[in-house]
């Protein structure tokens, strides 16, 4: 059976857990998935300078837990790392937000619908590297961050949804994405209160995972850079091969 990394590139293990626990429901006996908390960084990620920390933390966890996995997702909304993480990992790397964004844009012209408004500017930069930023004709934010959204879940689901009919009604939309790892499995209930076509990042994430698992990737070679202050695990992943 396939083995997959999920990779939480922030400090709180319980949404870990909750990711694990949503993706282990979706992916059934499909892979056997793994969780790996950043070992140092932000609660939660909602400022460029948590997202560039982020991008490091995500590294250090795939040098310190990779193993023998055979794909791995990050798990954050933003995908924190996500090219540096492809060019250094012998296996696939997946994101939720791209995931979430190239699943939408099959589907047509679609929204964003997430928490935080500094998430914005990171998640236009995001839909022009998966290419789809033809496809995105809006970012709608609430105040509150994903974390606190998953501390109110009953009245996150009424906030969300209520934003979810907003943004289809001043636009022309054949999907939203509801963006952040903590708000995983409310886009299923929110697309029941709205009827909307709304996607879940992390259940995007895991699909694309379990497809991930059957590809091959193509890291690129170490750059020849001396680091320091690195973990010994991250500073081993990056070291130049013997002989090269």
């Amino acid at each position: 059976m396939s083995q997959a990394l999920i990779i939480n590139p922030n400090t709180s293990a319980s949404v870990t857990t909750l990711m694990l626990d949503h993706a282990r429901a979706l992916a059934g006996d499909a892979i056997t998935l793994a969780g790996s908390t950043a070992a140092f960084g932000a609660s939660y990620i909602a400022s460029e300078a948590s997202y560039a920390i982020a991008g490091h933390a995500a590294l250090d966890c795939w040098a310190r837990e990779g193993g023998t996995a055979q794909a791995v997702l990050i798990g954050c909304f933003g995908d924190p790392g996500l090219p540096a993480l492809r060019e250094v990992c012998p296996v696939p790397v997946v994101g939720l937000a791209e995931a979430a964004m190239l699943e939408a844009a099959r589907h047509g012209r679609f929204a964003i619908v997430t928490g935080g408004p500094r998430w914005v500017p990171i998640l236009h930069r995001l839909a022009v590297y998966a290419g789809v930023q033809d496809k995105l004709c809006d970012i709608r934010v609430v105040v509150r961050s994903g974390a606190e959204l998953a501390a109110d879940r009953s009245g996150a689901v009424a906030e969300l949804a209520a934003l979810c009919r907003q943004t289809a009604a001043e636009n022309r939309l054949d999907a939203i994405v509801l963006g952040g790892a903590a708000l995983a499995g409310m886009g299923e209930e929110i697309a029941l209160l709205t009827g909307l076509p709304v996607i879940d990042s992390v259940s995007a994430g895991v699909r694309a995972l379990v497809s991930a698992c059957s590809q091959q990737a193509a890291p690129q070679p170490p750059d020849g850079a001396a680091y320091d202050g690195l973990s010994p695990e991250l500073r081993l992943l990056l070291a130049p091969h013997p002989g090269a």
